[in-house]
């Protein structure tokens, strides 16, 4: 009886037992590995992004900072170098990576929790799951990076003096200002990234869905890829740039001499000072010219390096 008892447990353990455990670890490697390709890929596509508009950007945060703006990238250029441009660009960085890698990898999770839960697993979501799932991984990454931001707006438009690195910034806001300036204009933050980031995912991911139906490819060429990206980026950013410059108004209000304090009164200050649409809009033709370059190239690069990586994974299996 003990025998046969042995025999069946090495049988079961055989046939059954040794398969189900295989393919239940199968499954978590290729999970984990799925991860890390997204957090690797949005790395880099916030990198490639962001260092490519660089200047465009800091001059936007100055323009959205002070009233006087005549001619500032050619002043800025006589005055610090050409090279200044991209100063803050290394706190951008140091923000920027682990933004894009945190929102597209919550991206990817998120399509597939809502994929499963609305029955529509690997497949493209419906209009309101796409909205809240690029809405859910804007709001994750900046909840999760926001001091970062907070530190690189400091930077751009303070003198250079006066900050020498990263972390000299966050000790003299914390010791001069206290550690609740590093959050303050969070809330207009995640009310402008929601919109932002759910209204871009979902118009690039409708467009590349529109365009496999009519044209019966299922990857759009890379320059499809770049309009279907300035498209999302020219109207998630349309819809949340008051928000935006109430964001940065808060955020350098320390070195400003403002003292904003709640999202309505920084409003209604900027409205009465500067009227809606130059006080509130300021900037917003350069932000058409800057935000569709960037989320164009973002999207781009990382769709482009998901496909690179899957291909590799794939050849070495």
């Amino acid at each position: 009886m003990g025998s046969g008892v042995q025999e069946q447990r090495a049988s079961l353990t055989q046939g059954e037992v040794l398969p189900l455990a295989s393919s239940s670890q199968s499954e978590g490697m290729k999970q984990t590995r799925s991860v890390i390709n997204s957090l690797f890929s949005g790395a880099l596509a916030g990198a490639v992004a962001k260092t490519a508009v660089a200047p465009l950007d800091r001059t936007k945060i100055i323009f959205q900072g002070k009233l006087e703006a005549y001619r500032l990238i050619y002043r800025t250029y006589l005055m610090e170098g050409f090279f200044s441009l991209w100063r803050g660009n290394s706190a951008t960085m140091v923000r920027v990576i682990p933004y894009a890698a945190i929102q597209f990898c919550a991206h990817e999770q998120y399509k597939g929790l809502l994929g499963g839960y609305y029955g529509f697993q690997g497949n493209a979501l419906p209009p309101v799951p796409r909205l809240l799932a690029g809405s859910m991984a804007g709001t994750t990454a900046a909840m999760m990076t926001y001091p970062l931001d907070m530190v690189r707006a400091r930077m751009a438009v303070t003198p250079k003096e006066m900050y020498s690195n990263i972390l000299h910034v966050f000790v003299r806001i914390s010791r001069e200002e206290g550690m609740k300036t590093l959050y303050r204009g969070f809330t207009p933050t995640i009310l402008g990234v929601a919109p932002y980031a759910g209204l871009s995912f979902f118009t690039y991911e409708t467009l590349k869905k529109l365009h496999a139906e009519h044209s019966g490819r299922q990857q759009p060429y890379s320059y499809e890829r770049l309009a279907f990206g300035a498209c999302a980026g020219l109207i998630g950013q349309s819809a949340s740039y008051p928000l935006d410059v109430v964001r940065r108004r808060m955020q350098t209000a320390g070195v400003t001499g403002h003292t904003y304090r709640t999202i309505l009164g920084t409003m209604r200050e900027i409205v009465s000072e500067e009227g809606v649409i130059r006080g509130l809009y300021k900037g917003l033709s350069m932000n058409w010219v800057k935000g569709p370059i960037a989320v164009g190239i973002s999207f781009t690069t990382f769709d482009l390096t998901q496909i690179l990586l899957k291909k590799g994974l794939s050849r070495s299996l």
